[in-house]
């Protein structure tokens, strides 16, 4: 039995970050950063069930080509994406009355859609990428027991390497997204792989008021190449997901809506349009 101290319930028996009942989750699980970009789905549903929000996870469900989906707001990081992953898989997995996990393992298929900024002067602004690896530096990951991906091992030895030669704590980890969902997307789609950075600033190579470590990180990170792979974005939560999602047993695939070009110094004229152009193109992947 799991502890009240483990996996903490409010008093009506939701979950206690999300606010969440069992009856109140479905299979396609779309999650995004900002909680006001939830409302953004609205006019495309067919139907809404239901929407509510407890400090910044906001959660809606509804309706799209036939299916129910469920859109949930993390917030910034990967430290909130362990919250989400966590308490979603409760209530797949666990009867919350008895705290016993169920014998028959439900899998969730998981769905970022999110903002991005492209690494490669050749991945314009406004375009859209698909992630088909998670590349993590924060710690997140280290806290779970894992499998390595052995087909992952020279990409996380290559990104080790440069992070000990730019004297910054080797931490990272890598994952791959989900082969089956990888498929749905359509060929013209861009795929890449993708570096979720611990902070918004210096990780990712700004400078404001203090000096960064290694001003030459970006230009080593576009430069990394492994056996034809290269890093084409970054962002902040991505690795995470995928990391969850494999040591839980579900499928998960990011997809990114560039608004900004770091090698060209661009930003998106139209960042709120391009975004509803992924939440569109996004929804009709979801539920083909």
């Amino acid at each position: 039995m799991i502890g009240e101290a483990d996996l903490i319930l409010n008093p009506d028996g939701s979950i206690y970050h999300l606010g969440l009942l069992p009856e109140q989750i479905c299979d396609n699980i779309i999650l995004v950063g900002d909680p006001d970009r939830v409302k953004m789905f609205e006019p495309f549903l067919d139907r809404v069930y239901f929407t509510q929000r407890v400090r910044e996870f906001v959660s809606l469900m509804g309706d799209y080509n036939g299916q129910s989906v469920l859109i949930v707001s993390t917030g910034i990081g990967t430290d909130n994406i362990d919250i989400v992953f966590t308490e979603l898989d409760a209530l797949a997995n666990i009867d919350l009355a008895s705290r016993k996990v169920n014998k028959k393992k439900r899998s969730l298929n998981f769905f970022r859609i999110g903002t991005s900024g492209a690494l490669r002067k050749e991945i314009p602004v406004d375009s859209f990428v698909a992630s088909t690896h998670g590349i993590g530096l924060d710690v997140l990951m280290h806290f779970y027991e894992r499998a390595e991906d052995e087909k992952c091992a020279p990409i996380k030895a290559g990104i080790d390497k440069i992070l000990k030669k730019e004297r910054i704590p080797s931490m990272s980890y890598v994952a791959p997204g989900s082969p089956s969902l990888l498929k749905k997307l359509p060929k013209s789609f861009q795929k890449g792989m993708t570096l979720t950075l611990p902070g918004f600033y210096g990780p990712q190579g700004r400078t404001v008021r203090v000096n960064n470590k290694s001003p030459r990180f970006l230009d080593l990170m576009r430069a990394f190449e492994i056996e034809g792979k290269v890093i084409s974005n970054f962002e902040m939560e991505t690795s995470a997901i995928y990391g969850m999602a494999a040591v839980m047993g579900h499928k998960a695939m990011s997809l990114n809506a560039i608004i900004a070009n770091r090698e060209l110094n661009t930003f998106s004229a139209h960042p709120k349009k391009t975004v509803e152009q992924l939440i569109q193109t996004g929804l009709d992947i979801i539920t083909t």
